[in-house]
């Protein structure tokens, strides 16, 4: 029986590293790790390789995350053998909220690789999985998404838009065997929220995240917060009349 497929995409986040880990925990996996930087790649595919010698591991540098053509390219060379059973769209950018309000680059800049990038990605990778009537496929977007707030409301704007472009993409493979999951972590342990470290905010351990992601993309539920709780917070936040979350200083 044929190895699960899974690629990665921005796979030298911490977070898609530890959920690659969890799913060769699972079962040995023929597994493609998309990312810029071919010396990271290298690195987070040498462990991986170490973790579960019986997986087929292979590197993609993909230089441009924004170049659209670059991006169906790479969707269509992926699928030519094998339509990937899994693609995870795990790439990001925390920015400083201040400098997105001052400087133009740093917002656009926010924009291209936390929401047009992913959505390129998803298109491409929807696609051809289209074409082969099953797949799923799984954004990392951010509970920032569920509701402007001014601490990083262009951070939230670009994750809100991944959200909005999944619950279409659901929309559109409903009554298909292809299975869209928005992923929304909380604040969680990793390089991208250390600035919320240092201000001694509570975040979430990375591998207890990932492992929330892998089980829910395992079993293509269509949104998962990670850790759970975050769906309940976030509820509240979403219904919070304005008057009252005006005041907040969040």
């Amino acid at each position: 029986m044929a190895k699960k497929y899974l690629v990665i995409v921005g796979a030298t986040s911490l977070m898609a590293e530890h959920c690659a880990r969890r799913w060769l925990e699972l079962e040995p996996c023929d597994m493609v790790l998309v990312g810029r930087h071919g010396d990271r790649l290298e690195a987070v595919a040498a462990d991986l390789r170490v973790r579960s010698p019986e997986a087929l591991i292979s590197t993609v540098v993909l230089e441009d995350f924004t170049d659209a053509k670059a991006i169906a390219g790479l969707a269509e060379t992926l699928s030519q053998v094998r339509v990937p059973d899994m693609v995870l769209i795990a790439h990001g950018h925390l920015p400083d909220q201040q400098q997105c309000q001052t400087d133009p680059d740093v917002c656009r800049a926010t924009i291209m690789i936390n929401a047009v990038s992913p959505v390129l990605f998803a298109e491409a990778f929807a696609g051809v999985m289209q074409k082969a009537g099953r797949g799923t496929l799984g954004l990392i977007g951010s509970v920032a998404g569920d509701r402007g707030r001014r601490s990083n409301y262009v951070y939230g704007a670009s994750k809100g838009m991944v959200a909005r472009y999944a619950e279409g993409l659901q929309h559109r493979f409903a009554q298909t065997d292809v299975r869209v999951v928005m992923i929304k972590p909380g604040p969680t342990d990793t390089p991208m929220a250390s600035d919320f470290k240092a201000k001694g905010m509570k975040l979430a351990p990375v591998d207890e995240v990932a492992a929330v992601i892998v089980n829910g993309m395992n079993r293509g539920v269509r949104t998962i917060y990670a850790p759970g709780r975050w769906r309940y917070i976030m509820c509240i936040i979403r219904h919070l009349p304005f008057f009252v979350f005006g005041r907040l200083d969040i």
